[in-house]
This record gives C-alpha cells, sequence and structure tokens, in this order.
C-alpha cells in the first residue's frame, strides 16, 4: 500500500468529530483513503462524505480545505497521506 502526501490537518472540531484539512498536493475524491499521522495520531480513514465552506463536494483539489468526519481524534498540523493501491 503507497501513500501519497495530501496535506495537513489545519482544524479539528472535537464535538463532531470533524477534521479541516489544507489540501497541498494531489486530488482527494469521494471513497479515497486517508492516513491521518502525528505524533500521536495515526489510523487510517475513508472519505464517505466531505464538505468545502458547508457545501457537499465530490472532490478536492490543490489550494482548497476541506472538512471530513475521521473516526479518531487527529490534531492540528498531523500529516494527511492518500491511500494508493
Amino acid at each position: 500500500m503507497a501513500e501519497v502526501e495530501l496535506g495537513k490537518v489545519t482544524h479539528y472540531f472535537g464535538k463532531i468529530s470533524v477534521a479541516a484539512i489544507e489540501i497541498t498536493q494531489d486530488v482527494l475524491s469521494l471513497g479515497d483513503t486517508v492516513r491521518i499521522k502525528g505524533h500521536t495520531s495515526d489510523f487510517l480513514q475513508k472519505i464517505e462524505s466531505m464538505q468545502i465552506d458547508g457545501r457537499v463536494v465530490e472532490e478536492a483539489t490543490v489550494g482548497q480545505n476541506v472538512a471530513f468526519k475521521v473516526s479518531e481524534h487527529a490534531r492540528e498540523h498531523d500529516a494527511v497521506y492518500k491511500v494508493v493501491e
């Protein structure tokens, strides 16, 4: 399983378990699996839905900030990688 760096976590909303990330490389699409890795974080997350500025989107590209639900606690500055098979 290869990984491509996608961006970094810019904010984590704990009450609703949502991570906001800034995409610096590549494209993130619905159905992709990402790995969120930091000093104390390391987990995989399948993207089932995501939003940009409150609008539901199917794809996010470089320069966009996107938010999606996560199963574990993410932290600001955690690296986000797209899992490529």
